[in-house]
């Protein structure tokens, strides 16, 4: 099958799971990502772009499965800990172990709040909540980098009680926020508009074991809707201000609160850091 160059459309029809107002000339983070975990809601150019990173660093494909495993868990325990509200903010194309079913499969009538800024990711988690009833779940199309605009939307408003705990879940989404736009200030409005006993979830790339190894990878974001930016445990751990970490702290995104004994394998894969605050 001949492919299409990186960053050009061939004008073939779109498939039916794809919107009609998409941009097949850049690639977005989300359809990188649903390849990565061995998607399909993905176009040439978002598997050309991946295939670039992957060829500079194979370790992406476990690195996406762990990060996913990651929210999984701390969802779980979020839910336990008695948190029936959560906002995922950048949550990417939705499948098995989203947040909702998760959360749902503890605390059944948790209420859940699905953003994201990519047109597909939108349609894909309208139709996994067609059945849903609307007043636990709602899909915004929206930008990470305009908090305000989250907050003040009118399905978040109508689903989330903002008196109550709510989860804030921000997994692998904040390292595409540029230093000149401020994720950490960013971190911090979501965390002044919640109560106390929310909680802040992030999960961010970083540089590894083999320094520069990420920095060759990340040049397959460079055609993308956004940039990969590289942070290391301090930047990371910084999204936390407001909150108290729970144990074991910001650490390697396989490393927090495993469900196994993690393998060497596993520990190898240092090239994210990830951790769980809770507001108090």
């Amino acid at each position: 099958m001949t492919q299409e160059p990186l960053g050009q459309d061939t004008g073939a029809p779109l498939p039916e799971w794809a919107p009609p107002e998409i941009d097949r000339t850049k690639a977005h983070p989300a359809r990188i990502y649903d390849y990565l975990l061995g998607g399909k809601d993905n176009f040439d150019v978002d598997r050309d772009a991946a295939e670039v990173a992957l060829a500079a660093m194979p370790e992406l494909r476990a690195m996406a499965r762990a990060n996913r495993a990651f929210l999984g868990r701390a969802v779980r325990h979020l839910a336990e800990s008695g948190i029936t509200q959560f906002l995922d903010i950048g949550t990417g194309i939705p499948g098995p172990g989203n947040t909702g079913e998760i959360a749902r499969a503890v605390q059944p009538g948790a209420r859940v709040v699905y953003v994201d800024y990519d047109p597909i990711v939108s349609a894909h988690s309208r139709a996994l909540l067609s059945a849903a009833d609307p007043a636990l779940s709602a899909v915004v199309q929206a930008d990470v980098r305009e908090p305000k605009t989250i907050l003040d939307s009118g399905a978040v408003q109508s689903v989330l009680d903002f008196e109550q705990p709510i989860a804030v879940l921000m997994v692998a989404v904040l390292h595409f926020v540029s230093e000149a736009e401020d994720a950490h200030s960013i971190a911090r409005y979501f965390i002044d508009a919640v109560a106390p006993g929310s909680a802040l979830v992030v999960s961010h790339a970083s540089e590894g074991h083999e320094a520069g190894k990420f920095g060759a990878a990340r040049e397959g974001w460079n055609n993308a809707t956004s940039q990969l930016v590289l942070r290391d445990r301090s930047e990371i751990g910084r999204f936390f201000e407001g909150t108290e970490l729970l144990d074991p702290g910001v650490v390697i995104i396989p490393a927090w609160r495993p469900d196994r004994e993690p393998s060497a394998e596993d520990l190898a894969l240092d090239y994210g850091h990830a951790g769980v605050g809770i507001k108090r």
